[in-house]
């Protein structure tokens, strides 16, 4: 288990500093990547300011629990949960966390 949840660590700091590597949508709105490594929360935000008003925002956040990547928030086009499959990570192993209980039995990932 413990190899697999670095495995699964790695995965997702790799694509959200991918991710964040893009930049902003507007460059007075800065990118950042937070990584709670001892608790195993993952997000990528928007921070700045433009035209006097607050920008700030959640891009993505992903978790870790019992052994699954729990996707909380998917804000992108690309889809997080399918870049992890394409790194190897088996769709009963991840949570589309997003959608409520009793819709995840069709999304063919994993329901809790």
């Amino acid at each position: 288990m413990e190899n697999k949840l670095e495995t699964y660590r790695a995965y997702i700091q790799k694509l959200l500093k991918d991710y964040a590597n893009l930049g902003s949508p507007d460059t007075d709105v800065e990118t950042q990547t937070i990584f709670d490594t001892d608790r195993d929360h993952y997000q990528l935000v928007y921070s700045g300011w433009k035209n006097r008003r607050r920008r700030y925002g959640c891009v993505l956040h992903l978790d870790i629990k019992n052994g699954k990547i729990w996707i909380q928030h998917d804000g992108t086009e690309i889809a997080i949960a399918d870049e992890l499959v394409k790194l190897g990570v088996p769709k009963e192993d991840i949570v589309l966390a997003f959608h409520e209980p009793l819709v995840r039995q069709y999304t063919g990932f994993a329901v809790g």
